[in-house]
């Protein structure tokens, strides 16, 4: 996986003693706030979001800001992280709800967006390709990997009888693709759906292309 020390020599954001932490908030409390906060901004405003303003979001300065993330390209990145490793945290539950159907766990897999964030208009990120290419990149690579737990669920719904073979690569490069789509263009924007809602469509087409005995 690629990252921004690939590019540039990436700047220590957190040194040892540089927060002096009050005895609520721990270094990685302040993290995940700044996190959250550049989500939300990044939903109302899109990429024109200053950090004045996530400095008046979080009622912090800037110079707190800085010590954690010292530009706004680091911000995003790690805002792209934040927000797949939930996905993924949501994925593995469905990969491990056992009780479920098989069928309905490969859906869910697929089309996992954790409750806080199905109203982020991820439309936005097309517009990371000119603006942070690197940031972008990183984007695709996150969309790109951790297939491992919904390639199992492919496998046992075969082993099953409850969806057709065939071939878990070719699914994966359709799906990718298109997820990718919906970042390098406006479609969203012309179609006037949701990333969510644009996502949960894909998902229902795939699928029933791959299911045998739909309950």
């Amino acid at each position: 996986m690629g990252s921004l020390e690939t590019e540039e020599k990436k700047t220590e954001t957190v040194s040892s003693g540089a927060v002096s932490s009050d005895d609520r908030c721990t270094e990685q409390d302040i993290r995940e706030d700044i996190l959250e906060a550049t989500v939300r901004l990044f939903n109302r405003k899109g990429m024109k979001f200053t950090m004045d303003d996530l400095a008046a979001e979080l009622h912090r300065s800037k110079k707190t800001i800085y010590v954690y993330f010292p530009d706004k390209k680091h911000l995003l990145y790690d805002m792209v992280d934040y927000i797949f490793d939930s996905i993924k945290e949501d994925e593995q539950k469905v990969y491990e709800n056992r009780k479920m159907d098989i069928v309905e766990r490969i859906r869910r897999i697929l089309g996992v967006m954790p409750d806080r964030y199905q109203n982020v208009d991820f439309r936005q990120l097309y517009n990371l390709r000119e603006k942070y290419p690197a940031v972008y990149r990183h984007l695709k690579e996150r969309l790109e990997s951790g297939w491992e737990s919904t390639v199992e669920l492919l496998k046992e719904g075969m082993r099953q009888g409850r969806i057709r073979r065939f071939s878990i690569p070719v699914f994966q490069t359709m799906m990718e693709a298109t997820l990718e789509q919906f970042f390098q263009r406006d479609i969203l924007f012309e179609s006037g759906l949701t990333y969510h809602a644009a996502l949960q469509e894909v998902v229902d087409i795939l699928v029933k292309g791959i299911v045998i005995c739909d309950p």
